[in-house]
């Protein structure tokens, strides 16, 4: 071959694998902009939260005037897939691709069933409200469409923060996790702060032409946001290509192996009661203040913030606790018990007439949620073998996901039970602070939750002992 002619060879194969979605083999540990860029997965996730569970949500209720009954049903439908997250982690361990890849096939799975869900639910909706022409459709079809709309995006979102969190294990060293894992975070929180500006803007004045237009919009940036957090994460590997005489590990197997571990049964259900513990607040904070405190709309709006707020706060104190050598369960333990003087603020607000006590109160709470939630998920990936990664991280995130459901529907059901009882057993005194009653019968069950959080967490605090920032010659663990 002449030198002209094996130039153009050497330079058509050099540039190949610039095209191409695989990582190089040799790239290394994760950098800051690989890792920003791979966050864009959790900023589509935070998208699809804001989407159901908050704008459509209103949208639904106000505006279409769909039964509040229905519209709860329709949230729920994606809680259905949250026990399935421990599956869906372990089949990306045990994946094996003629590509060779295992976590990027179930992100792309994960992405197609959002942006499915998102392209057939406006359409739906409008059916669901018997808009226009819509009107004379059947009532089966309106409600199957938009029940498997809500169960397409939600499913979609959970197994695209399963992958998404088991990639970022995997390109991490151990000592990094801590930082990874609280950037994976923040980056879902800003994604859900962000997104829900730009909805309330682009809703401002409703036509259903204008909520078809921004659900589609979601689909298309639900698929170039996960796109541009593939490209190029994974790299190939011979070892993940099918192989016929090597069996696939069964499920069964792999969860008996994870749950033998020490400590790993008491963890996860340190992890539902702490969320249920923190989770029952999510619905109950804004009406108690207007119902109880009687703060206004906008006053009570600025509620979702501050809780935000905190959460943020709470993320990074967490981050830098586990990532300077504290145990995660030690850290967890904090955050839980930070939580009773939160709800101690929030229930003496109304004794001593002081609404700037129920903000800080909010604020404590959001903090000590963060911190939970944090540490858990770190002492998670911290315990978990290296090729079961994906299976931890999924049965955390089934826990915790299936308590946050629970959470909201035992919330609202018990505060509309004790409310109902004394309103219709006492005299018309009593039936006045039926309402505040109600509020205090679940954030007193929140405290009995978190005071058994504690309970489960104390034996874990001798485990663990290996500390995941440990190693302080690799100060800089994301590398620039």
């Amino acid at each position: 071959m002449s030198t002209l002619g094996q130039r153009l060879v050497e330079r058509w194969v050099a540039l190949g694998p610039r095209f191409l979605p695989f990582a190089d083999m040799t790239t290394g540990e994760l950098t800051w902009p690989r890792l920003l860029r791979l966050s864009l997965f959790q900023v589509s996730v935070g998208m699809t939260l804001v989407l159901l569970a908050g704008t459509l949500n209103r949208v639904m209720i106000v505006e279409l005037q769909v039964p509040a009954t229905l519209v709860g049903i329709m949230l729920a439908l994606p809680l259905l897939v949250a026990p399935f997250r421990a599956l869906i982690g372990f089949r990306s361990d045990t994946h094996r691709s003629e590509l060779g890849w295992r976590r990027i096939p179930f992100i792309w799975r994960g992405t197609l069933l959002q942006f499915g869900g998102f392209s057939i639910m406006p359409f739906a909706l409008l059916v669901l409200a018997g808009l226009g022409e819509s009107s004379t459709a059947p009532l089966w079809v309106g409600h199957g469409a938009a029940a498997l709309a809500f169960l397409l995006a939600g499913a979609g979102a959970h197994t695209v923060q399963t992958a998404g969190l088991a990639l970022v294990t995997d390109l991490t060293p151990e000592r990094s996790h801590a930082r990874a894992v609280g950037f994976m975070y923040v980056a879902l929180l800003v994604g859900m702060l962000l997104s829900a500006l730009l909805f309330g803007w682009l809703l401002q004045v409703f036509s259903p032409g204008r909520l078809v237009g921004v659900v589609q919009g979601t689909a298309l940036a639900v698929m170039v946001l996960n796109g541009i957090a593939m490209w190029k994460q994974e790299s190939r590997s011979r070892a993940r290509r099918p192989d016929p005489a090597v069996p696939r590990p069964s499920f069964r197997a792999a969860w008996g192996e994870l749950c033998r571990g020490p400590g790993t049964v008491r963890a996860l259900v340190a992890v539902g009661c702490g969320t249920l513990a923190f989770a029952m607040a999510d619905i109950l904070i804004e009406p108690f203040g207007g119902q109880v405190l009687h703060l206004t709309v906008a006053d009570t709006t600025r509620l979702t913030a501050l809780i935000a707020g905190g959460g943020l706060i709470g993320f990074a104190g967490a981050t830098v606790a586990v990532a300077g050598g504290s145990q995660p369960f030690r850290v967890a333990l904090f955050g839980t018990l930070l939580g009773l003087p939160a709800f101690a603020a929030i229930m003496g607000a109304l004794p001593v007439g002081m609404p700037a006590l129920f903000l800080l109160g909010n604020l404590l709470l959001g903090m000590a949620g963060g911190v939970f939630a944090h540490a858990t998920l770190c002492a998670t990936m911290a315990k978990a073998p290296k090729d079961q990664s994906g299976l931890a991280l999924g049965a955390w995130g089934g826990v915790q996901a299936t308590a946050a459901g629970l959470a909201m529907a035992l919330a609202g059901g018990l505060r509309d039970a004790v409310t109902g009882y004394l309103q219709a057993t006492g005299d018309a005194a009593a039936a006045a602070s039926a309402v505040v009653a109600g509020y205090f019968s679940v954030y007193t069950l929140e405290v009995l939750f978190l005071l058994a959080t504690v309970f489960v967490l104390v034996p874990l605090l001798g485990l663990g002992r290996r500390r995941l920032g440990s190693d302080r010659a690799s100060d800089a663990e994301v590398t620039s």
